[in-house]
């Protein structure tokens, strides 16, 4: 069922058993978990089915720190969120992300990976990955032409990755949530604030507003904040009437440890004789080249990838960060496809010139981009605040201050370094470094360090109040009917793109909360 809040009685009280607020990947994916059951099922949505770029500009705000993307268009604000615009990477997470890990500050989730993994199928299935098949073997045995790198396996594996359609949720599940009898979608129905109870232990309703001028009151028994990390931690730090530093912040966690998948460009690797390396190319699945988790505690460095992608293309592209600069996220878009774009184009037609005008005497390489993406460290440092500055409907636009720390910088280079000295050592070739990884004492990273667009973080899991804000079941410490949904509640970000396991996340809280009714 949908219902326009625009078209609501001003003043109008929505009851149900379950409020979700937020309809992207994490909201939509537990809504459909929910449908035909017996419970009512309220879904919030800000924006409508469209793009409107009055409703974007809630999301606008100030940027501090390192480079990064506008605010107002690094995240899209209706129904199907930021799946609109997703790539359809996916991945899983390894073990040692979920570790305790003695040479990376604030490490470890209260869970093990294997509770994540029970719900990994059926995110799998919603995101549209195919078989759920994730061992390098599998694949090379359906194309011989996958052949990996004859690379030290004590030390490097080749971590597989499947590619989502990708799977627009806004589309694919629109009309199923619609035509659902028991998930009553409100679309504009912007949620400002959240009210509890007395003694702050149960949230009682949450206001909703839009640019209507309506406002309306949201009462339900369990409550799902499912909006991303940076409006996660906003909602609940302008929900200050009762608790003046926020609702659940006591501890100065909410919106602190923002993490983003730093990602750039380190290097070339140049083989002595030609090969596609179609093992490490995108089609349905590929891989990318991962170290061991014993030789990162060796090394002491943290969870990353390099991908290989071919260098007449690569070297075209400019970093994400330099084309994704607008603040309307439809222009970001074009001129980033534009840029990857054009760049096919010019490799394609270089590879056609070096084709039939070859230089004599030239020994042919294959060349490949080295493409580094790493897990970034817990800062408390980087972090969501608001701002003095409210958006149109009153709420306090939140602000952005990304901070990076020189393990970061280390990994990005003692990875490259190692895969260098390992193709030395194999005689299959050899590895350029790009010059800003060559002074050892620069631990700063370069302005050109592009994110994933993988925002993580603010409401950190931890069983320890003081050290998150979140339990191992994503519920708030100290109010036990409100819970949140998504990447917020990574402890550590692992190095891979986070929507597979967001829809897998928010799918072990809809079962645990399923739980609970039927107790």
């Amino acid at each position: 069922m949908h219902i326009d809040a625009r078209e609501l009685d001003n003043g109008s009280l929505i009851e149900g058993d379950i409020c979700i607020i937020g309809a992207g990947a994490a909201g939509i994916s537990i809504a459909f978990d929910w449908i035909n059951t017996s419970h009512k099922v309220i879904l919030l949505e800000g924006g409508g089915f469209e793009y409107d770029d009055q409703v974007q500009e809630l999301y606008n705000g100030k940027l501090t720190g390192q480079n990064y993307y506008p605010m107002k268009s690094s995240r899209l604000h209706y129904f199907g969120g930021s799946s609109m615009h997703w790539g359809g990477m996916c991945s899983t997470f390894d073990d040692i992300d979920f570790e305790v890990r003695d040479w990376v500050e604030n490490s470890g989730w209260p869970i093990k990976k294997g509770a994540i993994d029970t719900f990994y199928p059926a995110a799998h299935n919603i995101l549209d990955l195919g078989i759920y098949e994730w061992d390098v073997n599998y694949w090379m045995r359906q194309d011989p032409k996958c052949i990996p790198l004859p690379l030290d396996p004590k030390i490097v594996w080749n971590k597989m990755w499947h590619f989502s359609p990708p799977t627009r949720f806004g589309t694919k599940y629109r009309d199923v949530i619609v035509n659902a009898k028991n998930i009553h979608l409100y679309t504009y129905a912007n949620v400002v604030d959240i009210k509890a109870t007395d003694n702050i232990s149960s949230v009682t309703s949450v206001t909703v507003k839009n640019y209507a001028g309506k406002e309306h009151t949201v009462k339900a028994k369990y409550y799902i904040l499912a909006c991303c990390a940076i409006q996660n931690s906003r909602l609940l730090l302008a929900s200050n009437k009762q608790a003046p530093a926020g609702l659940g912040n006591d501890n100065d966690l909410v919106g602190r440890y923002f993490m983003e998948h730093p990602e750039l460009k380190t290097g070339e690797l140049w083989l002595n004789t030609s090969d596609e390396l179609k093992l490490y190319q995108f089609e349905q699945v590929r891989a990318e080249l991962a170290i061991l988790p014993e030789v990162q505690k060796e090394l002491k460095i943290l969870n990353g990838t390099i991908s290989l992608n071919p260098l007449p293309l690569a070297q075209k592209v400019q970093s994400n960060v330099r084309t994704w600069n607008e603040e309307d996220p439809r222009k970001s878009l074009k001129k980033n496809q534009t840029d990857y774009g054009d760049a096919y184009k010019r490799s394609f037609f270089q590879r056609v010139i070096d084709r039939f005008s070859p230089k004599k005497d030239e020994k042919i390489f294959q060349a490949f981009e080295l493409y580094t993406r790493i897990e970034q460290v817990p800062n408390p440092s980087s972090r969501v605040e608001l701002s003095n500055e409210k958006d149109a409907l009153g709420v306090p636009r939140a602000n952005l201050h990304w901070a990076m720390q020189p393990i970061d910088k280390y990994t990005v280079r003692k990875l490259n370094e190692l895969i260098g000295q390992l193709v030395g050592a194999a005689g299959i070739g050899r590895v350029k470094l790009y010059e800003f990884l060559r002074d050892e004492n620069d631990s700063s990273m370069p302005d050109f360090t592009s994110g994933g667009w993988h925002h993580m973080g603010t409401t950190r899991m931890s069983e320890d109040p003081k050290k998150g804000v979140v339990d191992a079941n994503c519920r708030m410490h100290g109010i036990d009917n409100l819970y949140v949904a998504g990447s917020s509640c990574f402890a550590t970000g692992g190095a891979i793109n986070p929507t597979l396991t967001v829809v897998a996340i928010s799918l072990r809280l809809s079962d645990h909360i399923k739980a609970k009714m039927k107790a």
